[in-house]
């Protein structure tokens, strides 16, 4: 016969045993939680690593290929900038260098509003050779009193051996109350 002592020491033992198995399990379980905490931070980082030497790669080659494409000895590069903007709104400016048309670009609000707060935006690069040459800019847009504004300005400018940067300039000119387009050369 089963006396009360037994059956309450055996209960007593079965708890024990069951909280520690518990206790065991849970133990286990978190030191499985921390271990792969650590694999996951360590895959993290790796995957960081590789991201951005990714990136830097992909600046190498981007400065590479534009290298390759133009050398420095024969690069030349045109560059738009606008001084305030009350008597012009531009919408597009095209360039021919010797009579070929090279590029025609249309702007959007968000890009005038860019280059009227002081924005500069590389409109063309190409390879010259060494010599004289012609650019003329067409500007177009809206002038003083709503009226639709057509103007030119043309420079001759000597490409020697390195880089050459042209800056096309849309200033205002209070005095006459209308836009000035002025062609200068970076030093």
């Amino acid at each position: 016969m089963v006396t009360k002592r037994f059956l309450i020491s055996f209960a007593a033992s079965l708890v024990l045993a069951f909280g520690a198995t518990t206790i065991a399990q849970e133990q286990a379980s978190t030191d499985v939680d921390a271990d792969s905490r650590e694999k996951f931070r360590s895959l993290d980082e790796n995957v960081q690593d590789l991201k951005k030497e990714v990136l830097d790669l992909n600046r190498d080659l981007f400065l590479l290929e534009e290298e390759l494409l133009f050398p420095a000895n024969s690069q030349v590069a045109f560059f738009i900038s606008m001084d305030v903007g009350e008597y012009f709104e531009l919408d597009s400016v095209s360039l021919k260098i010797d009579g070929k048309e090279v590029s025609n670009y249309l702007y959007t609000e968000r890009e005038v509003g860019a280059l009227v707060r002081g924005g500069v935006h590389r409109l063309h690069m190409a390879n010259l050779k060494t010599g004289d040459h012609e650019l003329v800019a067409v500007f177009t847009g809206g002038g003083p009193h709503s009226r639709d504004y057509r103007r030119g300005a043309t420079l001759m400018f000597n490409k020697g051996i390195g880089a050459k940067y042209l800056e096309l300039e849309i200033t205002d000119r209070v005095k006459k109350q209308q836009p000035e387009f002025v062609i200068k050369e970076w030093e």
